[in-house]
């Protein structure tokens, strides 16, 4: 039998060789990519509507391919087309000769024989007809057909066939010509599609609509007698008219279209966006653009994120501005001047160390730090601020000298930990200016770190006490169900630098973030002018608003428990306008989309990791004896904060009210009471600042301790460098010296070096030139008491 078997090969080897090396060519006759062509990008709601989408590098507009074809659709190309495309195996012999012999007959070209099967091959050859090429597409049919399956093929073909001008695929032909997605279409808009690409240049908008309404209808009629569709819908379906103009693809977020097309290339994207949100936040942004630009401010973006996904649900990189202002720049992703935004960061960082309390007073007087001069928004000073009041109207000199206290390296630190990207020169090169918008950073990465917060804030809520470490999910844009497909493994991660998720720590504490957005809910602007005609009172926000220096930048960030939001203001190229600031600009935008969303209730007190204590109602420190009390809620970590030290008692005589000492006074002349003693500096704007505040009473004359700091230079201070500078006469500019003293009327005698300058009373304000080189500067008072400060003049 071997023998018999060897003999018949050997006979017939040239025959088995020849079907062999043909089986061969025949299995990879077909390329291993069919449609060798560009798609255009597109961007989906998460709800599948159509956002947005580029043109392919052709010229051309051709989606990606479908995945489904509408029943419609599908039953108006088969009766059109080819009716017995699921009987065949890619061609159909009958076809192809009733179309020779009727083309035999007429001399010429009057019916093509050619299968949807092998139309597809057609389209991806794009070969001149001829007979060899139907021989060919005839063969690449059937391989196709064993490839593919039916509805497989379908779909190449929906997504390949031209539709008149530089439109390819029935879904950019829906949205061309009937402004809405295949799925919507009516029979007669699908029976319109089905016999286009026979005919696409019917189309032409105005022109010929007759013919195109001509065939349609015979298209109709065939799917009435055929039964696909009853004589209402028939009456119904002829009665619409074709179309006579072209809809625009819809542009709801053209900017995340870009960054898309620029990470990941040509895709078919399926999106994080609501799509109701996408246009609110869009008419939002248009009505205020409208309002700014009148001021010179042509640039405007929005995020709106969804905290519990950490998803983007609205993306707004720009305002409809023109080219000259940059409509194209993706502000969402320029790092900008953070004006004040990250001062809340700070707060919660001292916070969860026990640094601070949520009304701990915190020095606000005029400051100057190794050279470094800071000033609030209005120029002014209260001497002492609770950090929460701080904080809500974000003055500058408060968070300076805190971050003075907590270290620039560590603030730096925990910024890293945010992934703010553009934070990243290093923290010597920031300085203290890092908390008051020394630093750039992105309307996206800000929106992300305040979203970390709430997200954290959120999952100690659902885990208690026992959550400290989990999954950190980062900020997307991208739907699950698309990251998790296969086109997410083949597209998504190809160009993608980032990581989806990875294990870190809580990097604030759930009571220190809870106290942070308290304080937060209170934000009014600097003046402290009340802006609630933006805002709805039962609705709890937590809100900060930025301005950077120049007024170049303008911020508003938001957080609920369900969103945050983030808007940003100003000009792309960097220029500054004198009205423009945080809650003037950005505000109103913020509170425009928040005053349209459902109320929700506010974050749940994370009792776990907040102590119930007494603290000082004045100071806001942990109480010592002499401190009136109140029970508070604090951090955890609160509770190892320093007791109050300003708080005292003193001996006052009973006779005159005034304060003495016993060396003069007996101790039965004496009672004590307990008065806030304040630094010298701080004393004095404290008193302008707060009326209902009680100065401690003078000495007695002559019984007074002369060690105790009765006054202060408030500026410069002690070892700052002075650079000189001249004025037009070519004379040195004199430095003001600025001075507080607790005695309002008090005079105070000036030295420099050993030379007498003058004198000051009541207003202790001091101009002093000085060459070159430093100086020794002598306050003395009336009393004896003195304070010296040496400095460098240069």
């Amino acid at each position: 039998m071997k023998n018999k078997l060897g003999h018949l090969i050997l006979k017939h080897k040239w025959k088995i060789m020849f079907f062999l090396v043909l089986s061969i060519w025949y299995y990879f006759c077909l390329p291993q990519r069919l449609f060798d062509v560009p798609y255009s990008t597109v961007i989906e709601s998460k709800e599948g509507i159509l956002l947005d989408a580029h043109i392919a590098k052709d010229e051309q507009w051709r989606f990606p391919r479908v995945d489904s074809v509408p029943y419609k659709y599908k039953q108006s190309v088969f009766f059109y087309e080819d009716e017995h495309f699921y009987s065949h195996p890619g061609f159909n012999p009958i076809s192809i000769l009733n179309a020779m012999q009727q083309n035999f007959e007429a001399g010429k070209v009057v019916r093509g024989g050619s299968t949807i099967t092998q139309q597809v091959i057609r389209l991806a050859r794009k070969k001149e007809r001829s007979y060899y090429e139907k021989l060919v597409e005839l063969i690449w049919a059937t391989r196709l057909e064993l490839k593919l399956s039916k509805d497989e093929i379908l779909e190449l073909y929906a997504s390949h066939a031209p539709y008149g001008g530089n439109v390819i695929g029935l879904e950019m032909a829906s949205y061309r010509y009937f402004g809405r997605s295949p799925h919507e279409l009516s029979w007669a808009e699908s029976a319109t599609l089905a016999v286009l690409p026979n005919a696409p240049g019917l189309i032409y908008p105005g022109k010929r609509q007759n013919q195109l309404k001509q065939k349609r209808d015979q298209l109709l009629f065939k799917l009435k007698e055929k039964g696909i569709i009853d004589q209402t819908d028939y009456e119904l379906s002829i009665a619409e008219r074709v179309p006579d103009k072209n809809f625009n693809i819809p542009r709801s977020a053209p900017h995340l279209l870009n960054r898309i097309n620029n990470e990941y290339g040509t895709a078919r994207v399926t999106t994080t966006i609501e799509h109701d949100m996408q246009q609110t936040v869009n008419r939002i942004v248009n009505n205020h653009y409208q309002k700014l630009k009148l001021n010179g401010v042509h640039n405007l973006s929005m995020l709106v994120l969804d905290i519990d996904n950490m998803e983007v649900v609205a993306y707004v990189g720009n305002s409809p501005t023109t080219i000259e202002h940059g409509k194209d720049v993706d502000i969402i992703t320029a790092p900008r001047s953070t004006g004040s935004v990250l001062k809340p960061f700070l707060y919660a960082s001292m916070m969860d160390q026990g640094e601070l309390l949520p009304k701990t007073l915190v020095p606000d007087v005029p400051t100057l730090i190794d050279g470094f001069r800071t000033e609030n928004f209005n120029r002014s000073y209260t001497g002492m601020i609770p950090a929460d009041k701080a904080l809500a109207r974000s003055l500058n000199i408060p968070a300076v000298r805190l971050l003075q206290q907590h270290t620039v390296p560590r603030f730096y630190n925990k910024l890293q930990q945010l992934q703010l990207t553009d934070v990243n020169r290093g923290a010597n090169t920031y300085g203290l200016s890092l908390v008051i918008g020394g630093a750039e950073s992105s309307l996206w990465d800000m929106c992300k770190a305040y979203a970390v917060l709430a997200k954290q804030l959120k999952d100690y809520e659902a885990h208690n006490s026992e959550y400290h470490y989990g999954l950190f999910e980062q900020l997307t844009y991208i739907k699950k169900d698309n990251r998790d497909s296969a086109f997410a493994k083949a597209e998504l991660t190809k160009n993608s630098k980032e990581t989806n998720w990875y294990l870190e720590p809580e990097i604030y504490g759930a009571g220190s973030i809870y106290q942070t957005f308290e304080a937060m809910k209170t934000v009014n602007r600097p003046e402290g002018e009340e802006i609630w005609h933006f805002f709805n009172p039962d609705k709890e926000i937590a809100w900060k608003t930025g301005t950077s220096y120049g007024n170049r930048d303008a911020w508003a960030i938001g957080v609920t428990p369900k969103y945050v939001i983030g808007v940003w203001t100003g000009n792309a190229d960097g220029e500054g306008r004198a009205a423009m600031t945080g809650i003037d600009s950005a505000a109103p935008v913020l509170f425009d989309l928040f005053n349209r969303l459902p109320q929700e209730p506010w974050f749940k007190p994370p009792y776990d990791d907040l102590a119930h204590i007494n603290t000082c109602s004045v100071t806001g420190y942990l109480p010592n004896p002499d401190c009136p009390q109140t029970l508070s809620y604090i951090p955890s970590n609160g509770t190892r904060f320093a007791a109050c030290p300003f708080h005292k008692k003193i001996n006052i005589d009973k006779q005159s009210g005034k304060r003495a000492t016993t060396d003069c006074r007996e101790v039965s002349d004496l009672e004590q009471k307990t008065y806030l003693i304040l630094p010298p500096i701080e004393s004095y704007f404290y008193q302008k600042s707060t009326p209902a505040f009680t100065a401690v009473p003078d000495y007695l004359e002559n019984c007074s301790l002369k060690l105790e700091p009765i006054m202060s230079i408030m500026t410069p201070q002690h070892n700052s460098i002075i650079t000189n500078t001249i004025n037009v006469n070519g004379e040195l500019n004199p430095v003001i010296f600025q001075l507080a003293h607790k005695r309002n009327n008090n005079t105070v005698h000036w030295y420099k070096n050993n030379d007498y300058i003058g004198v000051t009373q009541g207003i202790h304000e001091m101009p002093i030139t000085a060459q070159k080189g430093k100086h020794l500067i002598t306050a003395v008072d009336e009393g004896g008491y003195q304070i010296k400060i040496q400095l460098t003049f240069k």
